[in-house]
């Protein structure tokens, strides 16, 4: 029989244990109150005489005590009990001393590979991680229900962002950055009054980034679209300006080419702006903001001219990149670009079609942007395109009392992700046991999650005023809680799933991609759809089915599955777990058909997807490139480019990466030596993990490599 103990390690039973833990409890009372040896032996042979394979060390526990209470050994059984309370309270005490005396002498690996944006050495940094492990202690130890720390543990869900829980603060957004910049913002006390030129515009939009971005944990996004007035204002001021000084002295087309001479020196040093402050700011947290620029022009919109300037310019900086300490141009990590294909720049003979090729030539270099199908998203959304929140999570549609949609000012109270590969492996293949165990865990994500609602519940405007009371998210009153946010689907909540290729090869021997595999993949996928739709009618709550969480977690539910359950083939023997609905990457599929299978998901996934296509030798592939952004515009929401060749993010190398004369990856290009920033193709199946080259030892990294 093997031991399932709370960490959720699988251990070789021992009576032994058993003896002990009672004989200790005896010492604790009178001798005629004691268990003697012959009725400490019936109650091992109980236990083994279940004849179970597995069982939890609770359940072992909870049997001692009922045979204790069968045999009337009252005050035994309340000794034993004690005893078992106080080894809890032992498993409770405070264990934050190691990570973080681990953090400050750089011996912490797991941080150090948990997010390749912030600088472990970095003491801002190092605080922010420190509050982290403590946040975490006290959200283990005494904030969640033990079955949710459990399910935790054991890989049934993933509670995500723990390190934040102990705050009242939010997920992701999508900023309200019209109301501030129209309406005027404070910050740190100050008053921030509507700018006059776009140069300021851009300057109050970091501002206003970096102070939103120390005040939440996730990501946020900013449609530049509400920049293009305030391009029409300097134009506007410098048109004045000239026809002052110059109207009497030369013709209207000289002061038209000296205005539009000016505007572009101007537009160059707003977007800059933009581009280096976000990149030079840090924020409370030790890095960058993380943020989403979302590049989308509308047809109706009075400045769409100013609009397409605007995202001209920003893909031609991304295109040339900021240059390093070393004086290299480099690929910046923020902001994110998403890139909105509609009728007129869809590369069908638009009008703007000039943009998209601009932006096709800069994702085969910078790997950026990522492409929305206005098209499809309007099927989707109910005519309605915006921006992603962080993540690539999506916020579902939303009207106010006058019945008009509204997106920006709304954000996420959290994530809770579930693994379906770990359903399938406990139902072995059995359909019932399947959905009865599938639906127990739905139940118990949905708890977690309220868990997430609870925590913001109650929470007062001040706690960030930047987001609650002078327009991010809302105008509230000081002192006004912000419960009124939380229901009604002005905000979200999401569940995300991870491994649906997996789970669907445990239960039906085949991939999602057959029709047999197909046919029981949307089985899954519409019932975790329905839960969430259920549970939004339940609570009034805007739960959401959310593709495409964390790349992390889908090692580390694929690394806590192999340890409990060993080496199964398709399954745990891969090292990772497939993220969301994609298809497995080594499956023999072309771009065209993975882009068309997997927009039949995300449309199910309303509530975050992102499909993603290899490209070898992006550099040296436009023509291919651009004839799969025509193809996303007609057959799916949201997709984005990878490279089957290696690629260095510093220098846009796009060839292989070498190991050089010290076991170390180096770009041959630049030099760059920092994994964080290449992608090295794992050579046997051709998979791009996030980060995944971004470990300690040099040593370990070129092992990999032989081993994979």
């Amino acid at each position: 029989m093997k031991v399932i103990k709370r960490d959720g390690r699988a251990v070789d039973y021992d009576r032994e244990k058993i003896k002990v833990a009672i004989e200790k409890a005896n010492k604790e009372v009178k001798p005629k109150e004691r268990a003697n040896k012959e009725e400490i032996k019936q109650i091992i042979l109980y236990i083994e005489e279940l004849g179970k394979k597995r069982m939890l060390v609770e359940d072992i526990q909870d049997i001692i005590e009922e045979q204790l209470m069968e045999l009337q050994k009252y005050e035994l059984a309340k000794r034993y009990i004690v005893y078992r309370y106080t080894r809890a309270l032992v498993r409770k005490q405070n264990t934050t001393d190691e990570s973080i005396l681990g953090l400050i002498r750089n011996e912490n690996k797991e941080l150090e590979e948990e997010n390749s944006n912030k600088n472990i050495l970095l003491a801002s940094t190092q605080r922010d991680y420190i509050a982290g492990e403590v946040s975490k202690d006290l959200t283990k130890r005494l904030l969640l229900p033990e079955k949710i720390v459990k399910a935790n543990e054991e890989g049934v869900l993933h509670f995500h962002d723990s390190d934040y829980f102990i705050q009242p603060i939010f997920n992701c957004c999508l900023i309200n950055i019209s109301d501030m910049l129209d309406n005027g913002t404070v910050m740190n006390g100050k008053m921030i009054e509507s700018p006059k030129s776009f140069q300021v515009a851009c300057t109050v939009t970091t501002q206003i980034i970096a102070a939103v971005a120390s005040n939440q944990y996730g990501g946020q996004s900013v449609d530049l679209k509400h920049l293009g007035k305030y391009l029409r204002k300097s134009y506007n001021k410098f048109k004045e300006t000239f026809q002052e000084k110059y109207g009497t002295k030369v013709s209207a087309d000289i002061i038209e080419d000296m205005v539009q001479e000016r505007l572009k020196t101007e537009l160059k040093a707003g977007v800059q702006t933009i581009q280096y402050q976000i990149n030079t700011l840090m924020t409370t947290n030790g890095q960058s903001p993380f943020v989403t620029l979302f590049l989308h022009l509308e047809k109706d919109d009075p400045y769409i001219k100013e609009n397409a300037m605007i995202i001209e310019e920003v893909l031609r900086q991304r295109y040339e990149g900021i240059k390093n300490e070393a004086g290299v141009y480099v690929t910046p990590a923020f902001p994110k670009l998403v890139y909105v294909l509609d009728e007129f720049n869809s590369l069908k003979g638009g009008e703007y079609d000039y943009l998209t090729k601009l932006a096709v030539k800069c994702s085969a270099k910078r790997m950026y942007p990522d492409y929305i199908s206005a098209k499809k998203m309007r099927e989707n959304y109910e005519g309605n395109v915006f921006s992603p929140m962080g993540c690539r999570s999506f916020l579902s549609s939303w009207k106010d009392e006058e019945g008009n949609y509204k997106f920006e000012g709304r954000f996420n109270q959290g994530v809770v992700s579930i693994n379906l590969p770990q359903i399938g492996i406990v139902a072995d293949g059995n359909e019932e046991i399947f959905w009865k165990e599938f639906d127990e865990r739905l139940e118990l994500c949905k708890e977690a999650l309220m868990c997430r609602h609870y925590a913001l519940l109650g929470t007062k405007s001040d706690i960030s005023p930047i987001h609650w009371q002078y327009g991010a998210i809302s105008r509230l009153k000081k002192g006004e809680k912000i419960d009124k946010l939380l229901y009604g689907g002005y905000s979200t909540m999401s569940l995300g799933y991870i491994g649906l290729y997996e789970v669907t090869k445990l239960m039906t021997g085949e991939s999602h991609t057959t029709e047999k595999g197909h046919e029981f993949a949307l089985k899954v996928m519409k019932h975790l759809r329905d839960a969430t739709d259920k549970w939004k009618k339940e609570t009034n709550i805007g739960f959401a089915l959310y593709g495409t969480p964390a790349e992390s977690l889908c090692y580390k539910f694929a690394r806590i599955d192999k340890q409990r359950f060993g080496t199964i083939k398709d399954v745990t023997d891969k090292g990772y777990y497939t993220n969301s609905y994609h298809v497995d990457v080594r499956e023999k599929i072309d771009a065209f058909d993975k882009l068309s299978f997997e927009s039949e998901f995300q449309k199910i996934s309303s509530g975050g997807s992102i499909s993603y296509i290899e490209i070898p030798n992006m550099n040296k592939n436009i023509d291919a490139l651009e004839a799969v952004v025509k193809f996303i515009y007609d057959n799916i929401q949201y997709a984005e480019f990878n490279t089957k060749s290696d690629f260095c993010h510093e220098c846009g190398f796009d060839g292989e990466i070498i190991i050089n004369k010290d076991n170390e990856w180096e770009c041959p290009n630049c030099g760059n030596k920092d994994h964080s920033k290449l992608t090295v193709v794992r050579r046997t199946c051709g998979y791009l993990g996030e980060n995944f080259w971004n470990v300690g030892k040099t040593k370990e990294i070129k092992q990999r490599v032989m081993h994979l």
